[in-house]
């Protein structure tokens, strides 16, 4: 039985792959902070739970180790920008850690999730593959492309490296997140019938399902070394490259009620078009699953009151939201406790 060490694993990809893992025979080591809790795991023989942080985590981890996947970061823009030291701290430092550790220690292969965002912004209809020019416009995005250019150089042949630039994530996850554009999307239609959608509407984005990109993850594990090792690989579909415009006319589409869409905000000055042939190619990769797909399944997931919009489900709010409680939490406590000390 190969052992697998996931950071970030309760996370909004996490919560999806571990479960994958476990199914498929794998023994995980599930290394997070848990700030969404550990209740999004649920328990299992091969199923260790390791409450770290990754810009603390020792060579004892790593120990029997047969690979990582090192899914931890501080997960979009507007966390990034508030928190830019714990982004490069986290997205860019601790992964470069991770995987030194990794390989001193032994681990076979080192699977690093990074993001379409590093190709920014690209004008007019150019559409970006792999060997194209990078251009991060965020501080969330910059450090994806630190990670990138410092870990790919420790490729050899006994340890094996691969990076996956993920396309914007969409679907139903345990760790639910309503901060990405096709998940709010489809909370807004849900909520009040309302779309809301940042100006204006032109801006290319590429989208992949959180299923099929934890599926891409789980090929990495076992693909080929010399078909992986030292690549990086766009994980999506060339048919789920959007103007957001017209992806949230589809979303509406493909919901049972009435929605509109309502326009807010300044422009957007993200916008790519990517290309995924590598993947296909290579691997035989295709997306399973649709935009479409993704709307329903998380209506009807509201429908049914699995999820619901909580703080949680934001995760600049929940962030600042425990940065606050941290803050009177310190200035209370004494003697270990509260009322009861």
């Amino acid at each position: 039985m190969k052992t697998i060490l996931v950071t970030g694993a309760g996370g909004y990809i996490g919560s999806t792959l571990v479960p994958k893992l476990l199914l498929k025979g794998y023994r995980v080591l599930a290394v997070d902070r848990y700030f969404f809790g550990t209740d999004k795991l649920e328990a299992h023989e091969h199923l260790t739970l390791i409450k770290e942080d990754t810009r603390r985590l020792g060579t004892q981890y790593f120990e029997g180790v047969d690979a990582v996947i090192d899914l931890v970061a501080i997960s979009n823009d507007p966390s990034g920008d508030l928190f830019p030291v714990a982004t490069y701290e986290i997205n860019h430092m601790s992964r470069l850690n991770t995987a030194q550790t990794a390989k001193r220690m032994g681990v076979k292969r080192y699977i690093l999730p990074s993001s379409c965002s590093i190709y920014g912004f690209v004008e007019g209809d150019r559409v970006v593959d792999e060997r194209s020019g990078t251009n991060p416009l965020t501080t969330y995005a910059r450090a994806n492309e630190r990670a990138e250019q410092d870990i790919l150089p420790l490729a050899d042949d006994d340890f094996t490296v691969v990076v996956l630039r993920q396309s914007t994530v969409y679907g139903y996850s345990p760790r639910m997140r309503f901060d990405l554009a096709i998940n709010s999307m489809t909370m807004g239609a849900w909520e009040d019938g309302v779309i809301p959608l940042n100006r204006s509407g032109e801006q290319w984005r590429p989208f992949v399902h959180v299923q099929d990109t934890a599926e891409v993850m789980c090929l990495m594990l076992e693909a080929e070394q010399e078909r992986i090792n030292g690549h990086i690989f766009n994980v999506g579909s060339n048919g789920s490259n959007y103007q957001l415009g017209p992806l949230a006319e589809e979303i509406a589409a493909a919901l049972p009620v009435q929605v509109r869409i309502e326009w807010y905000g300044d422009p957007d000055h993200r916008s790519y078009r990517v290309n995924f042939d590598k993947i296909e190619r290579t691997l035989g990769w295709k997306a399973q699953r649709t935009v479409a797909d993704g709307a329903r399944e998380i209506y009807d997931a509201l429908f049914s009151g699995r999820i619901s919009k909580r703080e949680q489900t934001i995760t600049l709010k929940w962030y600042q939201e425990l940065t606050k409680w941290h803050k009177i939490v310190k200035e209370c406590e004494m003697y270990g406790g509260i009322v009861e000390i």
